[in-house]
């Protein structure tokens, strides 16, 4: 029965990335890639086109979009080589959705006016997931 269990629990952890760092793709282990801090200003909720933003991945991608793109930067926002690549800032929606976010950090960031920290992890310039936390 223990065995059972031990099986059971290590499938469940091993398909997460965020709870099983030592995933491996491709046969290549998944490490911290970069990490960057950076503030959830006005001009980050609102896309190019003036239109409000309402998912927080839409967010924080367009705070990188605005940091690369449109040199649109809030005091003492951090730099990234990552998402300094257009096609990295288009992968960061499926990133998110395979690392982790809690319910009330994305509340936070759809509000606006708040600091997010972004953990990049993957393997060979290849992102596969981000976690993001917020504080005030």
């Amino acid at each position: 029965m223990k065995k059972i269990i031990s099986i059971i629990v290590s499938v469940l952890f091993a398909g997460h990335p965020a709870l099983a760092q030592s995933n491996v793709t491709a046969g290549h282990a998944n490490r911290l890639v970069e990490h960057y801090r950076a503030y959830i200003g006005e001009a980050d909720l609102f896309n190019s086109s003036g239109t409000r933003l309402t998912q927080p991945w839409e967010i924080i991608r367009q705070d990188r979009a605005n940091f690369h793109r449109y040199g649109i930067r809030d005091s003492d926002d951090q730099s990234d080589s990552f998402f300094a690549d257009p096609a990295n800032r288009q992968s960061l929606e499926a990133m998110l959705r395979n690392g982790s976010m809690t319910q009330e950090a994305a509340a936070m960031i759809v509000h606006g006016n708040v600091w997010v920290d972004v953990d990049i992890y993957g393997n060979q310039g290849i992102g596969r997931w981000i976690d993001v936390t917020v504080s005030d």
